[in-house]
């Protein structure tokens, strides 16, 4: 209840007013029904015919909020909003922690913050926010991004870990020269988990000795700070070198089984002279509708003349031998077009009706 009514009484008569105690005054409450009832008309009875007693009500009244805690104005709400996030401030930092995240996670290249698009979007999202270069993400934020990443690692790396399992390999690109060697460390946690995380993928320079590689593994480990004693096993591929670097490295190590089934495939099949022909004219007949918008075309239109969906020819790689036979088997599928396609077309290269067979006989009945 308002201090007021110190000075006040609803009246007897009519609740409509209220007597003043002090001249026997009567005074609206401002309304006619009890929610329309105010305070006011008594505040101002008091001010003007009772200035003491209005200035001791006004000492027990709380002080107007200051600006800090009072609504903002249009106009302020407006200006703060055109006004741009400090690059320090920790709204925009998170903003550009999370766009760092959305590069390193979906393999983009730091270029995506220059397009069009990716801008307007982020215009439209957060106007105050000012988007970084791509140096900037490039030279900064991914090495920050890195050192949390590895931290992250470091720890759980320093759990209570009993054994640890690796697979290594050294690869390259059809289209770089240059070879990289990577290791994986896998173990089970302490809740039963399995975790799986890319330890290092590094260049690898020089001659691939079994010397070389032992010392590049000796340095991962180390950097890691991972003792011999918790490597359990590493998988590795058939290469002679690399089984050197295992041995020498006093590390227990074992073929990888996909190799060394690609390895028996080429040495029991693709080495027969008729099944690797077969293979090389495949390979011509995948690249030559691959390479040619015209060509593929021709062919789609004659997959629907057949009653067939269209569907490419599957191109394979040289190391996997599954890809080989899904490739054989993709002209398999395509034989009475690829017939009908040659009848109006010319090809790099045709099967012939025995190698049609031996595709049948060698790769249609083998279930994968």
């Amino acid at each position: 209840m308002s201090a007021v009514w110190k000075y006040f009484k609803v009246s007897d008569k009519d609740p409509k007013f209220a007597i003043c105690s002090l001249c026997s005054a009567e005074i609206s409450r401002g309304g006619t029904v009890p929610r329309h009832f105010s305070t006011t008309g008594l505040i101002h009875h008091l001010k003007t015919r009772h200035p003491v007693q209005h200035s001791d009500y006004k000492k027990t009244v709380p002080l107007p909020k200051s600006d800090s805690g009072s609504t903002p104005s249009v106009a302020t709400v407006f200006e703060k909003v055109k006004k741009k996030f400090a690059s320090d401030s920790p709204k925009a930092r998170a903003i550009t922690d999370k766009i760092m995240e959305f590069i390193a996670l979906d393999d983009q290249p730091f270029s995506v913050v220059e397009d069009i698009g990716f801008r307007r979007l982020m215009q439209h999202i957060e106007p105050r926010y000012s988007l970084p270069s791509r140096r900037y993400f490039a030279d900064t934020c991914l090495p920050e991004l890195f050192c949390s990443v590895r931290k992250h690692v470091q720890e759980l790396m320093t759990t209570d870990i009993i054994a640890i399992s690796f697979t290594t390999d050294i690869w390259s690109s059809d289209v770089s020269p240059t070879s990289m060697l990577s290791l994986t460390a896998q173990w089970i946690d302490d809740k039963f988990q399995l975790q799986n995380i890319l330890l290092n993928a590094r260049e690898f320079v020089g001659s691939h000795t079994a010397a070389a590689i032992a010392d590049t593994l000796k340095s991962i480990l180390d950097t890691w700070h991972i003792e011999k004693s918790k490597v359990h096993l590493i998988v590795r591929d058939n290469a002679r070198n690399m089984a050197k670097a295992m041995e020498d490295s006093e590390l227990k190590s074992i073929p990888c089984m996909a190799h060394t089934l690609q390895l028996a495939v080429n040495e029991g099949l693709l080495s027969q002279r008729t099944i690797s022909d077969i293979v090389s004219k495949g390979r011509k007949i995948v690249g030559h509708f691959k390479h040619s918008p015209l060509a593929y075309s021709r062919l789609q239109a004659l997959q629907i003349q057949f009653g067939m969906p269209p569907k490419r020819l599957q191109q394979d790689v040289a190391t996997r031998w599954n890809s080989t036979y899904y490739m054989l088997q993709s002209l398999f599928e395509q034989k009475r077009v690829l017939a009908a396609y040659i009848a109006d077309y010319e090809l790099p290269a045709t099967l012939s009706a025995h190698q049609w067979m031996l595709v049948e006989n060698s790769f249609s009945s083998i279930s994968i």
